[in-house]
């Protein structure tokens, strides 16, 4: 049976919504008024019913380089003519060994092996699992506490949505993981309303992690976790200083700290990474989406010299031959690694990085001149990131925000809501008059709603 039996129109409308259950969606909602993407290419969707659609969110955070870029398809279907898949137990491919290769180089020293996975849940909880894995080599099995931050996102899985701070992603499963704890979130708005870049005030709240190794015993942790910029929770920016701090007590505690760059990884800030930007070095690093770009699902941890070295010590002493028991079906799937190779020539022949360090300057004049707009209370920007915080209506968070999505849409723009925040973080190839564009129809859509 060959596949013309199955044609498959990418343009057809569905005449049954009912089967998928769609993920964080309102789904009764969509199905009564559905939003249906037929297509891309460069910075705009275009809608079942033929409308081009400004793309001000990257996809999800994932195309950094914009859409359909001809190279990455090239490099996809030129893989799948030659080898579907391989598995990466016990035998290998040289694919996933080049993209980690490049990758490495595009960080600052001192980092020396990736582990591969399928998205950026999985990402997060292969780090946690080889911070706690690390330490038990070492022979500090004690070190099984984590510790995550308020209002922090790191997926979906059991172990992201433990340190995780995101109250809807922890209410319905039960108790998570054991041994977990917070620090409080950066966000002051009382202090930092309107800030340009990083906040001024806000690095005493890294000091909450002495008070947590206080009450814990610092050598009961193994790892803390967060993200350089909050994405998810709406564009938190940490203030200057905090980062730093919170690397000064993990070093002097023998704590891993991890930065999840799922979102801020591959350019998002006008550098390949945020410990790039930021000038913080992190034990271990977790990326996805911009890794392939959007185009196949990849995720990866990355680790400092001395990690994978504990690990390999681990095994010759103890006589395992298998240093690290953990993996995926997936890891360094052929057609993924492929497409992340093509992705990283992208950045590097457009110089997209650059590009997007030069364009923030304008991106921050545009963002903030939102101030004064009708419901809004704050705007934060770094890089090609922008949020804008509204005022909720009275006992009814989010609605406004997710009438402004829906508002946006149908003007021709997408954005991303959570809660009352709108969140904007465009492609990378985004040019000036787009931008202006974005920012024409969002202030217009503010000032109409109630």
């Amino acid at each position: 049976m060959d596949g013309s039996a199955f044609p498959i129109n990418l343009d057809a409308k569905p005449n049954d919504l009912e089967s998928f259950w769609m993920p964080f969606t309102w789904n009764r909602e969509f199905k009564r008024n559905p939003l249906l993407l037929a297509s891309a290419k460069g910075m705009h969707y275009r809608s079942v019913d033929g409308r081009e659609i400004l793309d001000g969110t990257a996809g999800l955070w994932c195309c950094n380089a914009g859409h359909r870029r001809e190279k990455i398809i090239q490099a996809v279907q030129k893989t799948v003519e030659h080898l579907d898949y391989a598995p990466t137990f016990q035998i290998g491919h040289p694919l996933p060994f080049e993209l980690a290769s490049r990758v490495l180089q595009m960080l600052p020293p001192g980092y020396d092996h990736m582990f591969f996975c399928n998205s950026g849940s999985e990402a997060v909880d292969s780090a946690l699992k080889i911070a706690l894995a690390y330490h038990r080599v070492r022979g500090e099995a004690h070190r099984t506490r984590l510790i995550g931050r308020e209002r922090g996102y790191h997926g979906t899985g059991f172990g992201g949505i433990s340190v995780g701070g995101i109250v809807k992603n922890r209410m319905f499963f039960g108790p998570l993981l054991n041994g977990v704890d917070h620090l409080p979130h950066t966000h002051d708005l009382e202090r930092n309303a309107y800030s340009r870049g990083q906040p001024e005030h806000g690095a005493e709240f890294a000091d909450e992690l002495e008070r947590l190794c206080a009450l814990h015993d610092p050598s009961t942790i193994a790892a803390v976790i967060v993200e350089p910029v909050a994405g998810s929770t709406g564009v938190l920016i940490p203030p200057k200083g905090y980062l730093e701090r919170l690397r000064e007590i993990c070093d002097r505690h023998g704590i891993l700290l991890i930065f999840d760059e799922v979102i801020t990884g591959f350019g998002r800030l006008g550098k390949s990474f945020a410990t790039e930007y930021f000038g913080v070095k992190p034990d271990l690093i977790t990326c996805a989406k911009g890794l392939t770009n959007g185009v196949i699902p990849m995720g990866g941890v990355i680790a400092r010299e001395g990690i994978y070295d504990a690990f390999s010590e681990w095994a010759d002493a103890t006589g395992n031959t298998i240093e690290f028991f953990h993996g995926y079906t997936y890891s360094g799937h052929p057609v993924a690694a492929a497409a992340g190779l093509a992705t990283m020539e992208v950045y590097r022949e457009e110089r997209l990085f650059e590009r997007c360090e030069e364009l923030s300057p304008y991106w921050e004049e545009a963002v903030h001149a939102l101030k004064g707009t009708r419901h809004v209370i704050d705007l934060r920007n770094l890089g090609l990131v922008a949020g804008i915080e509204l005022e909720s209506r009275p006992g009814k968070v989010g609605a406004r925000a997710y009438e402004a999505f829906r508002r946006c849409f149908d003007k021709g723009l997408l954005i991303r809501v959570t809660g009352d925040i709108i969140a904007l973080s465009p492609p990378l190839i985004v040019e000036k008059e787009q931008i202006d564009q974005m920012f024409d129809i969002l202030q217009g859509v503010l000032n109409e709603l109630d």
